[in-house]
């Protein structure tokens, strides 16, 4: 019987989001037995005193190529895959899907930890956060010190316009309400960017989108064409550029 993949979750957010801290309190409320979680940190990421609560650590490097050079944890348990904080995170989503298919591990979820502060103050953040988001399962609303209540409201009212099935949950010092609730693997992201079979666009020779499974929506002598739908945040234009281009969130951080 061939082994069971490692489950992997990744996670996002901006360097000093807390997301280590908060990552401690999943590992710590963990119930399940068995093999040990190890967590793949950027080997930019300066130290944190979160670090010490989270057993295993290993360190990744971002190549000159913008590919991911980690060796795969043989063996491991639950498998937390922290990004760098301070790039791209486009960029390191495309790199890590790449890694995860090479080391034979399968996605869980992916988290992203948000620095309320610091979105509230930076309103050019507001796109970079909404490219998170985009391919998070669930978001969790961090540093909230100091925040007004209206923005929280707001940035939430956001997302739920858009019907974005993704989870939203409050941190608080550093503590989510259910552990077991963030990392059940349940995919609640809007992106079909991790999905193992292609999302596609079916259209008519009038160049008409149409619903395949309809009986009725084209001619039987009618030729169909089929294209694959790409994530609107991984498309790139004729240049090579991404079509979305993201704030340097670099710019934003102390």
């Amino acid at each position: 019987m061939a082994a069971a993949k490692p489950p992997v979750y990744l996670i996002l957010g901006a360097a000093g989001s807390g997301r280590r801290e908060v990552l401690a309190d999943l590992l710590e409320g963990r119930t399940e037995e068995g093999d040990e979680p190890v967590v793949l940190l950027s080997g930019e990421e300066a130290p944190d005193p979160a670090d010490g609560r989270l057993g295993a650590v290993l360190r990744w490097r971002w190549t000159p190529e913008r590919t991911i050079d980690a060796a795969w944890p043989e063996g491991a348990g639950p498998i937390f895959f922290i990004t760098d904080g301070r790039r791209n995170p486009m960029d390191q989503i495309e790199a890590f899907k790449s890694w995860l298919e090479a080391g034979g591990g399968e996605l869980a979820r992916v988290l992203c930890v948000v620095n309320c502060r610091l979105a509230e103050k930076n309103r050019p953040l507001a796109a970079w956060y909404d490219a998170c988001i985009h391919f998070s399962d669930v978001v969790l609303l961090n540093r909230r010190e100091g925040v007004a209540n209206k923005w929280l409201s707001d940035f939430r009212a956001h997302f739920a316009a858009l019907c974005y099935p993704c989870l939203f949950e409050l941190v608080k010092a550093g503590r989510v309400g259910n552990p077991a609730l963030i990392l059940d693997p349940l995919a609640l992201r809007m992106s079909h960017f991790f999905d193992a079979e292609k999302e596609w666009i079916v259209s008519n020779e009038a160049g008409e989108e149409i619903d395949p499974d309809d009986p009725d929506a084209a001619d039987d002598d009618e030729e169909l064409t089929a294209e694959a739908v790409e994530d609107p945040y991984m498309a790139r234009n004729a240049g090579g550029r991404r079509i979305k281009e993201l704030p340097d969130l670099a710019k934003y951080l102390e």
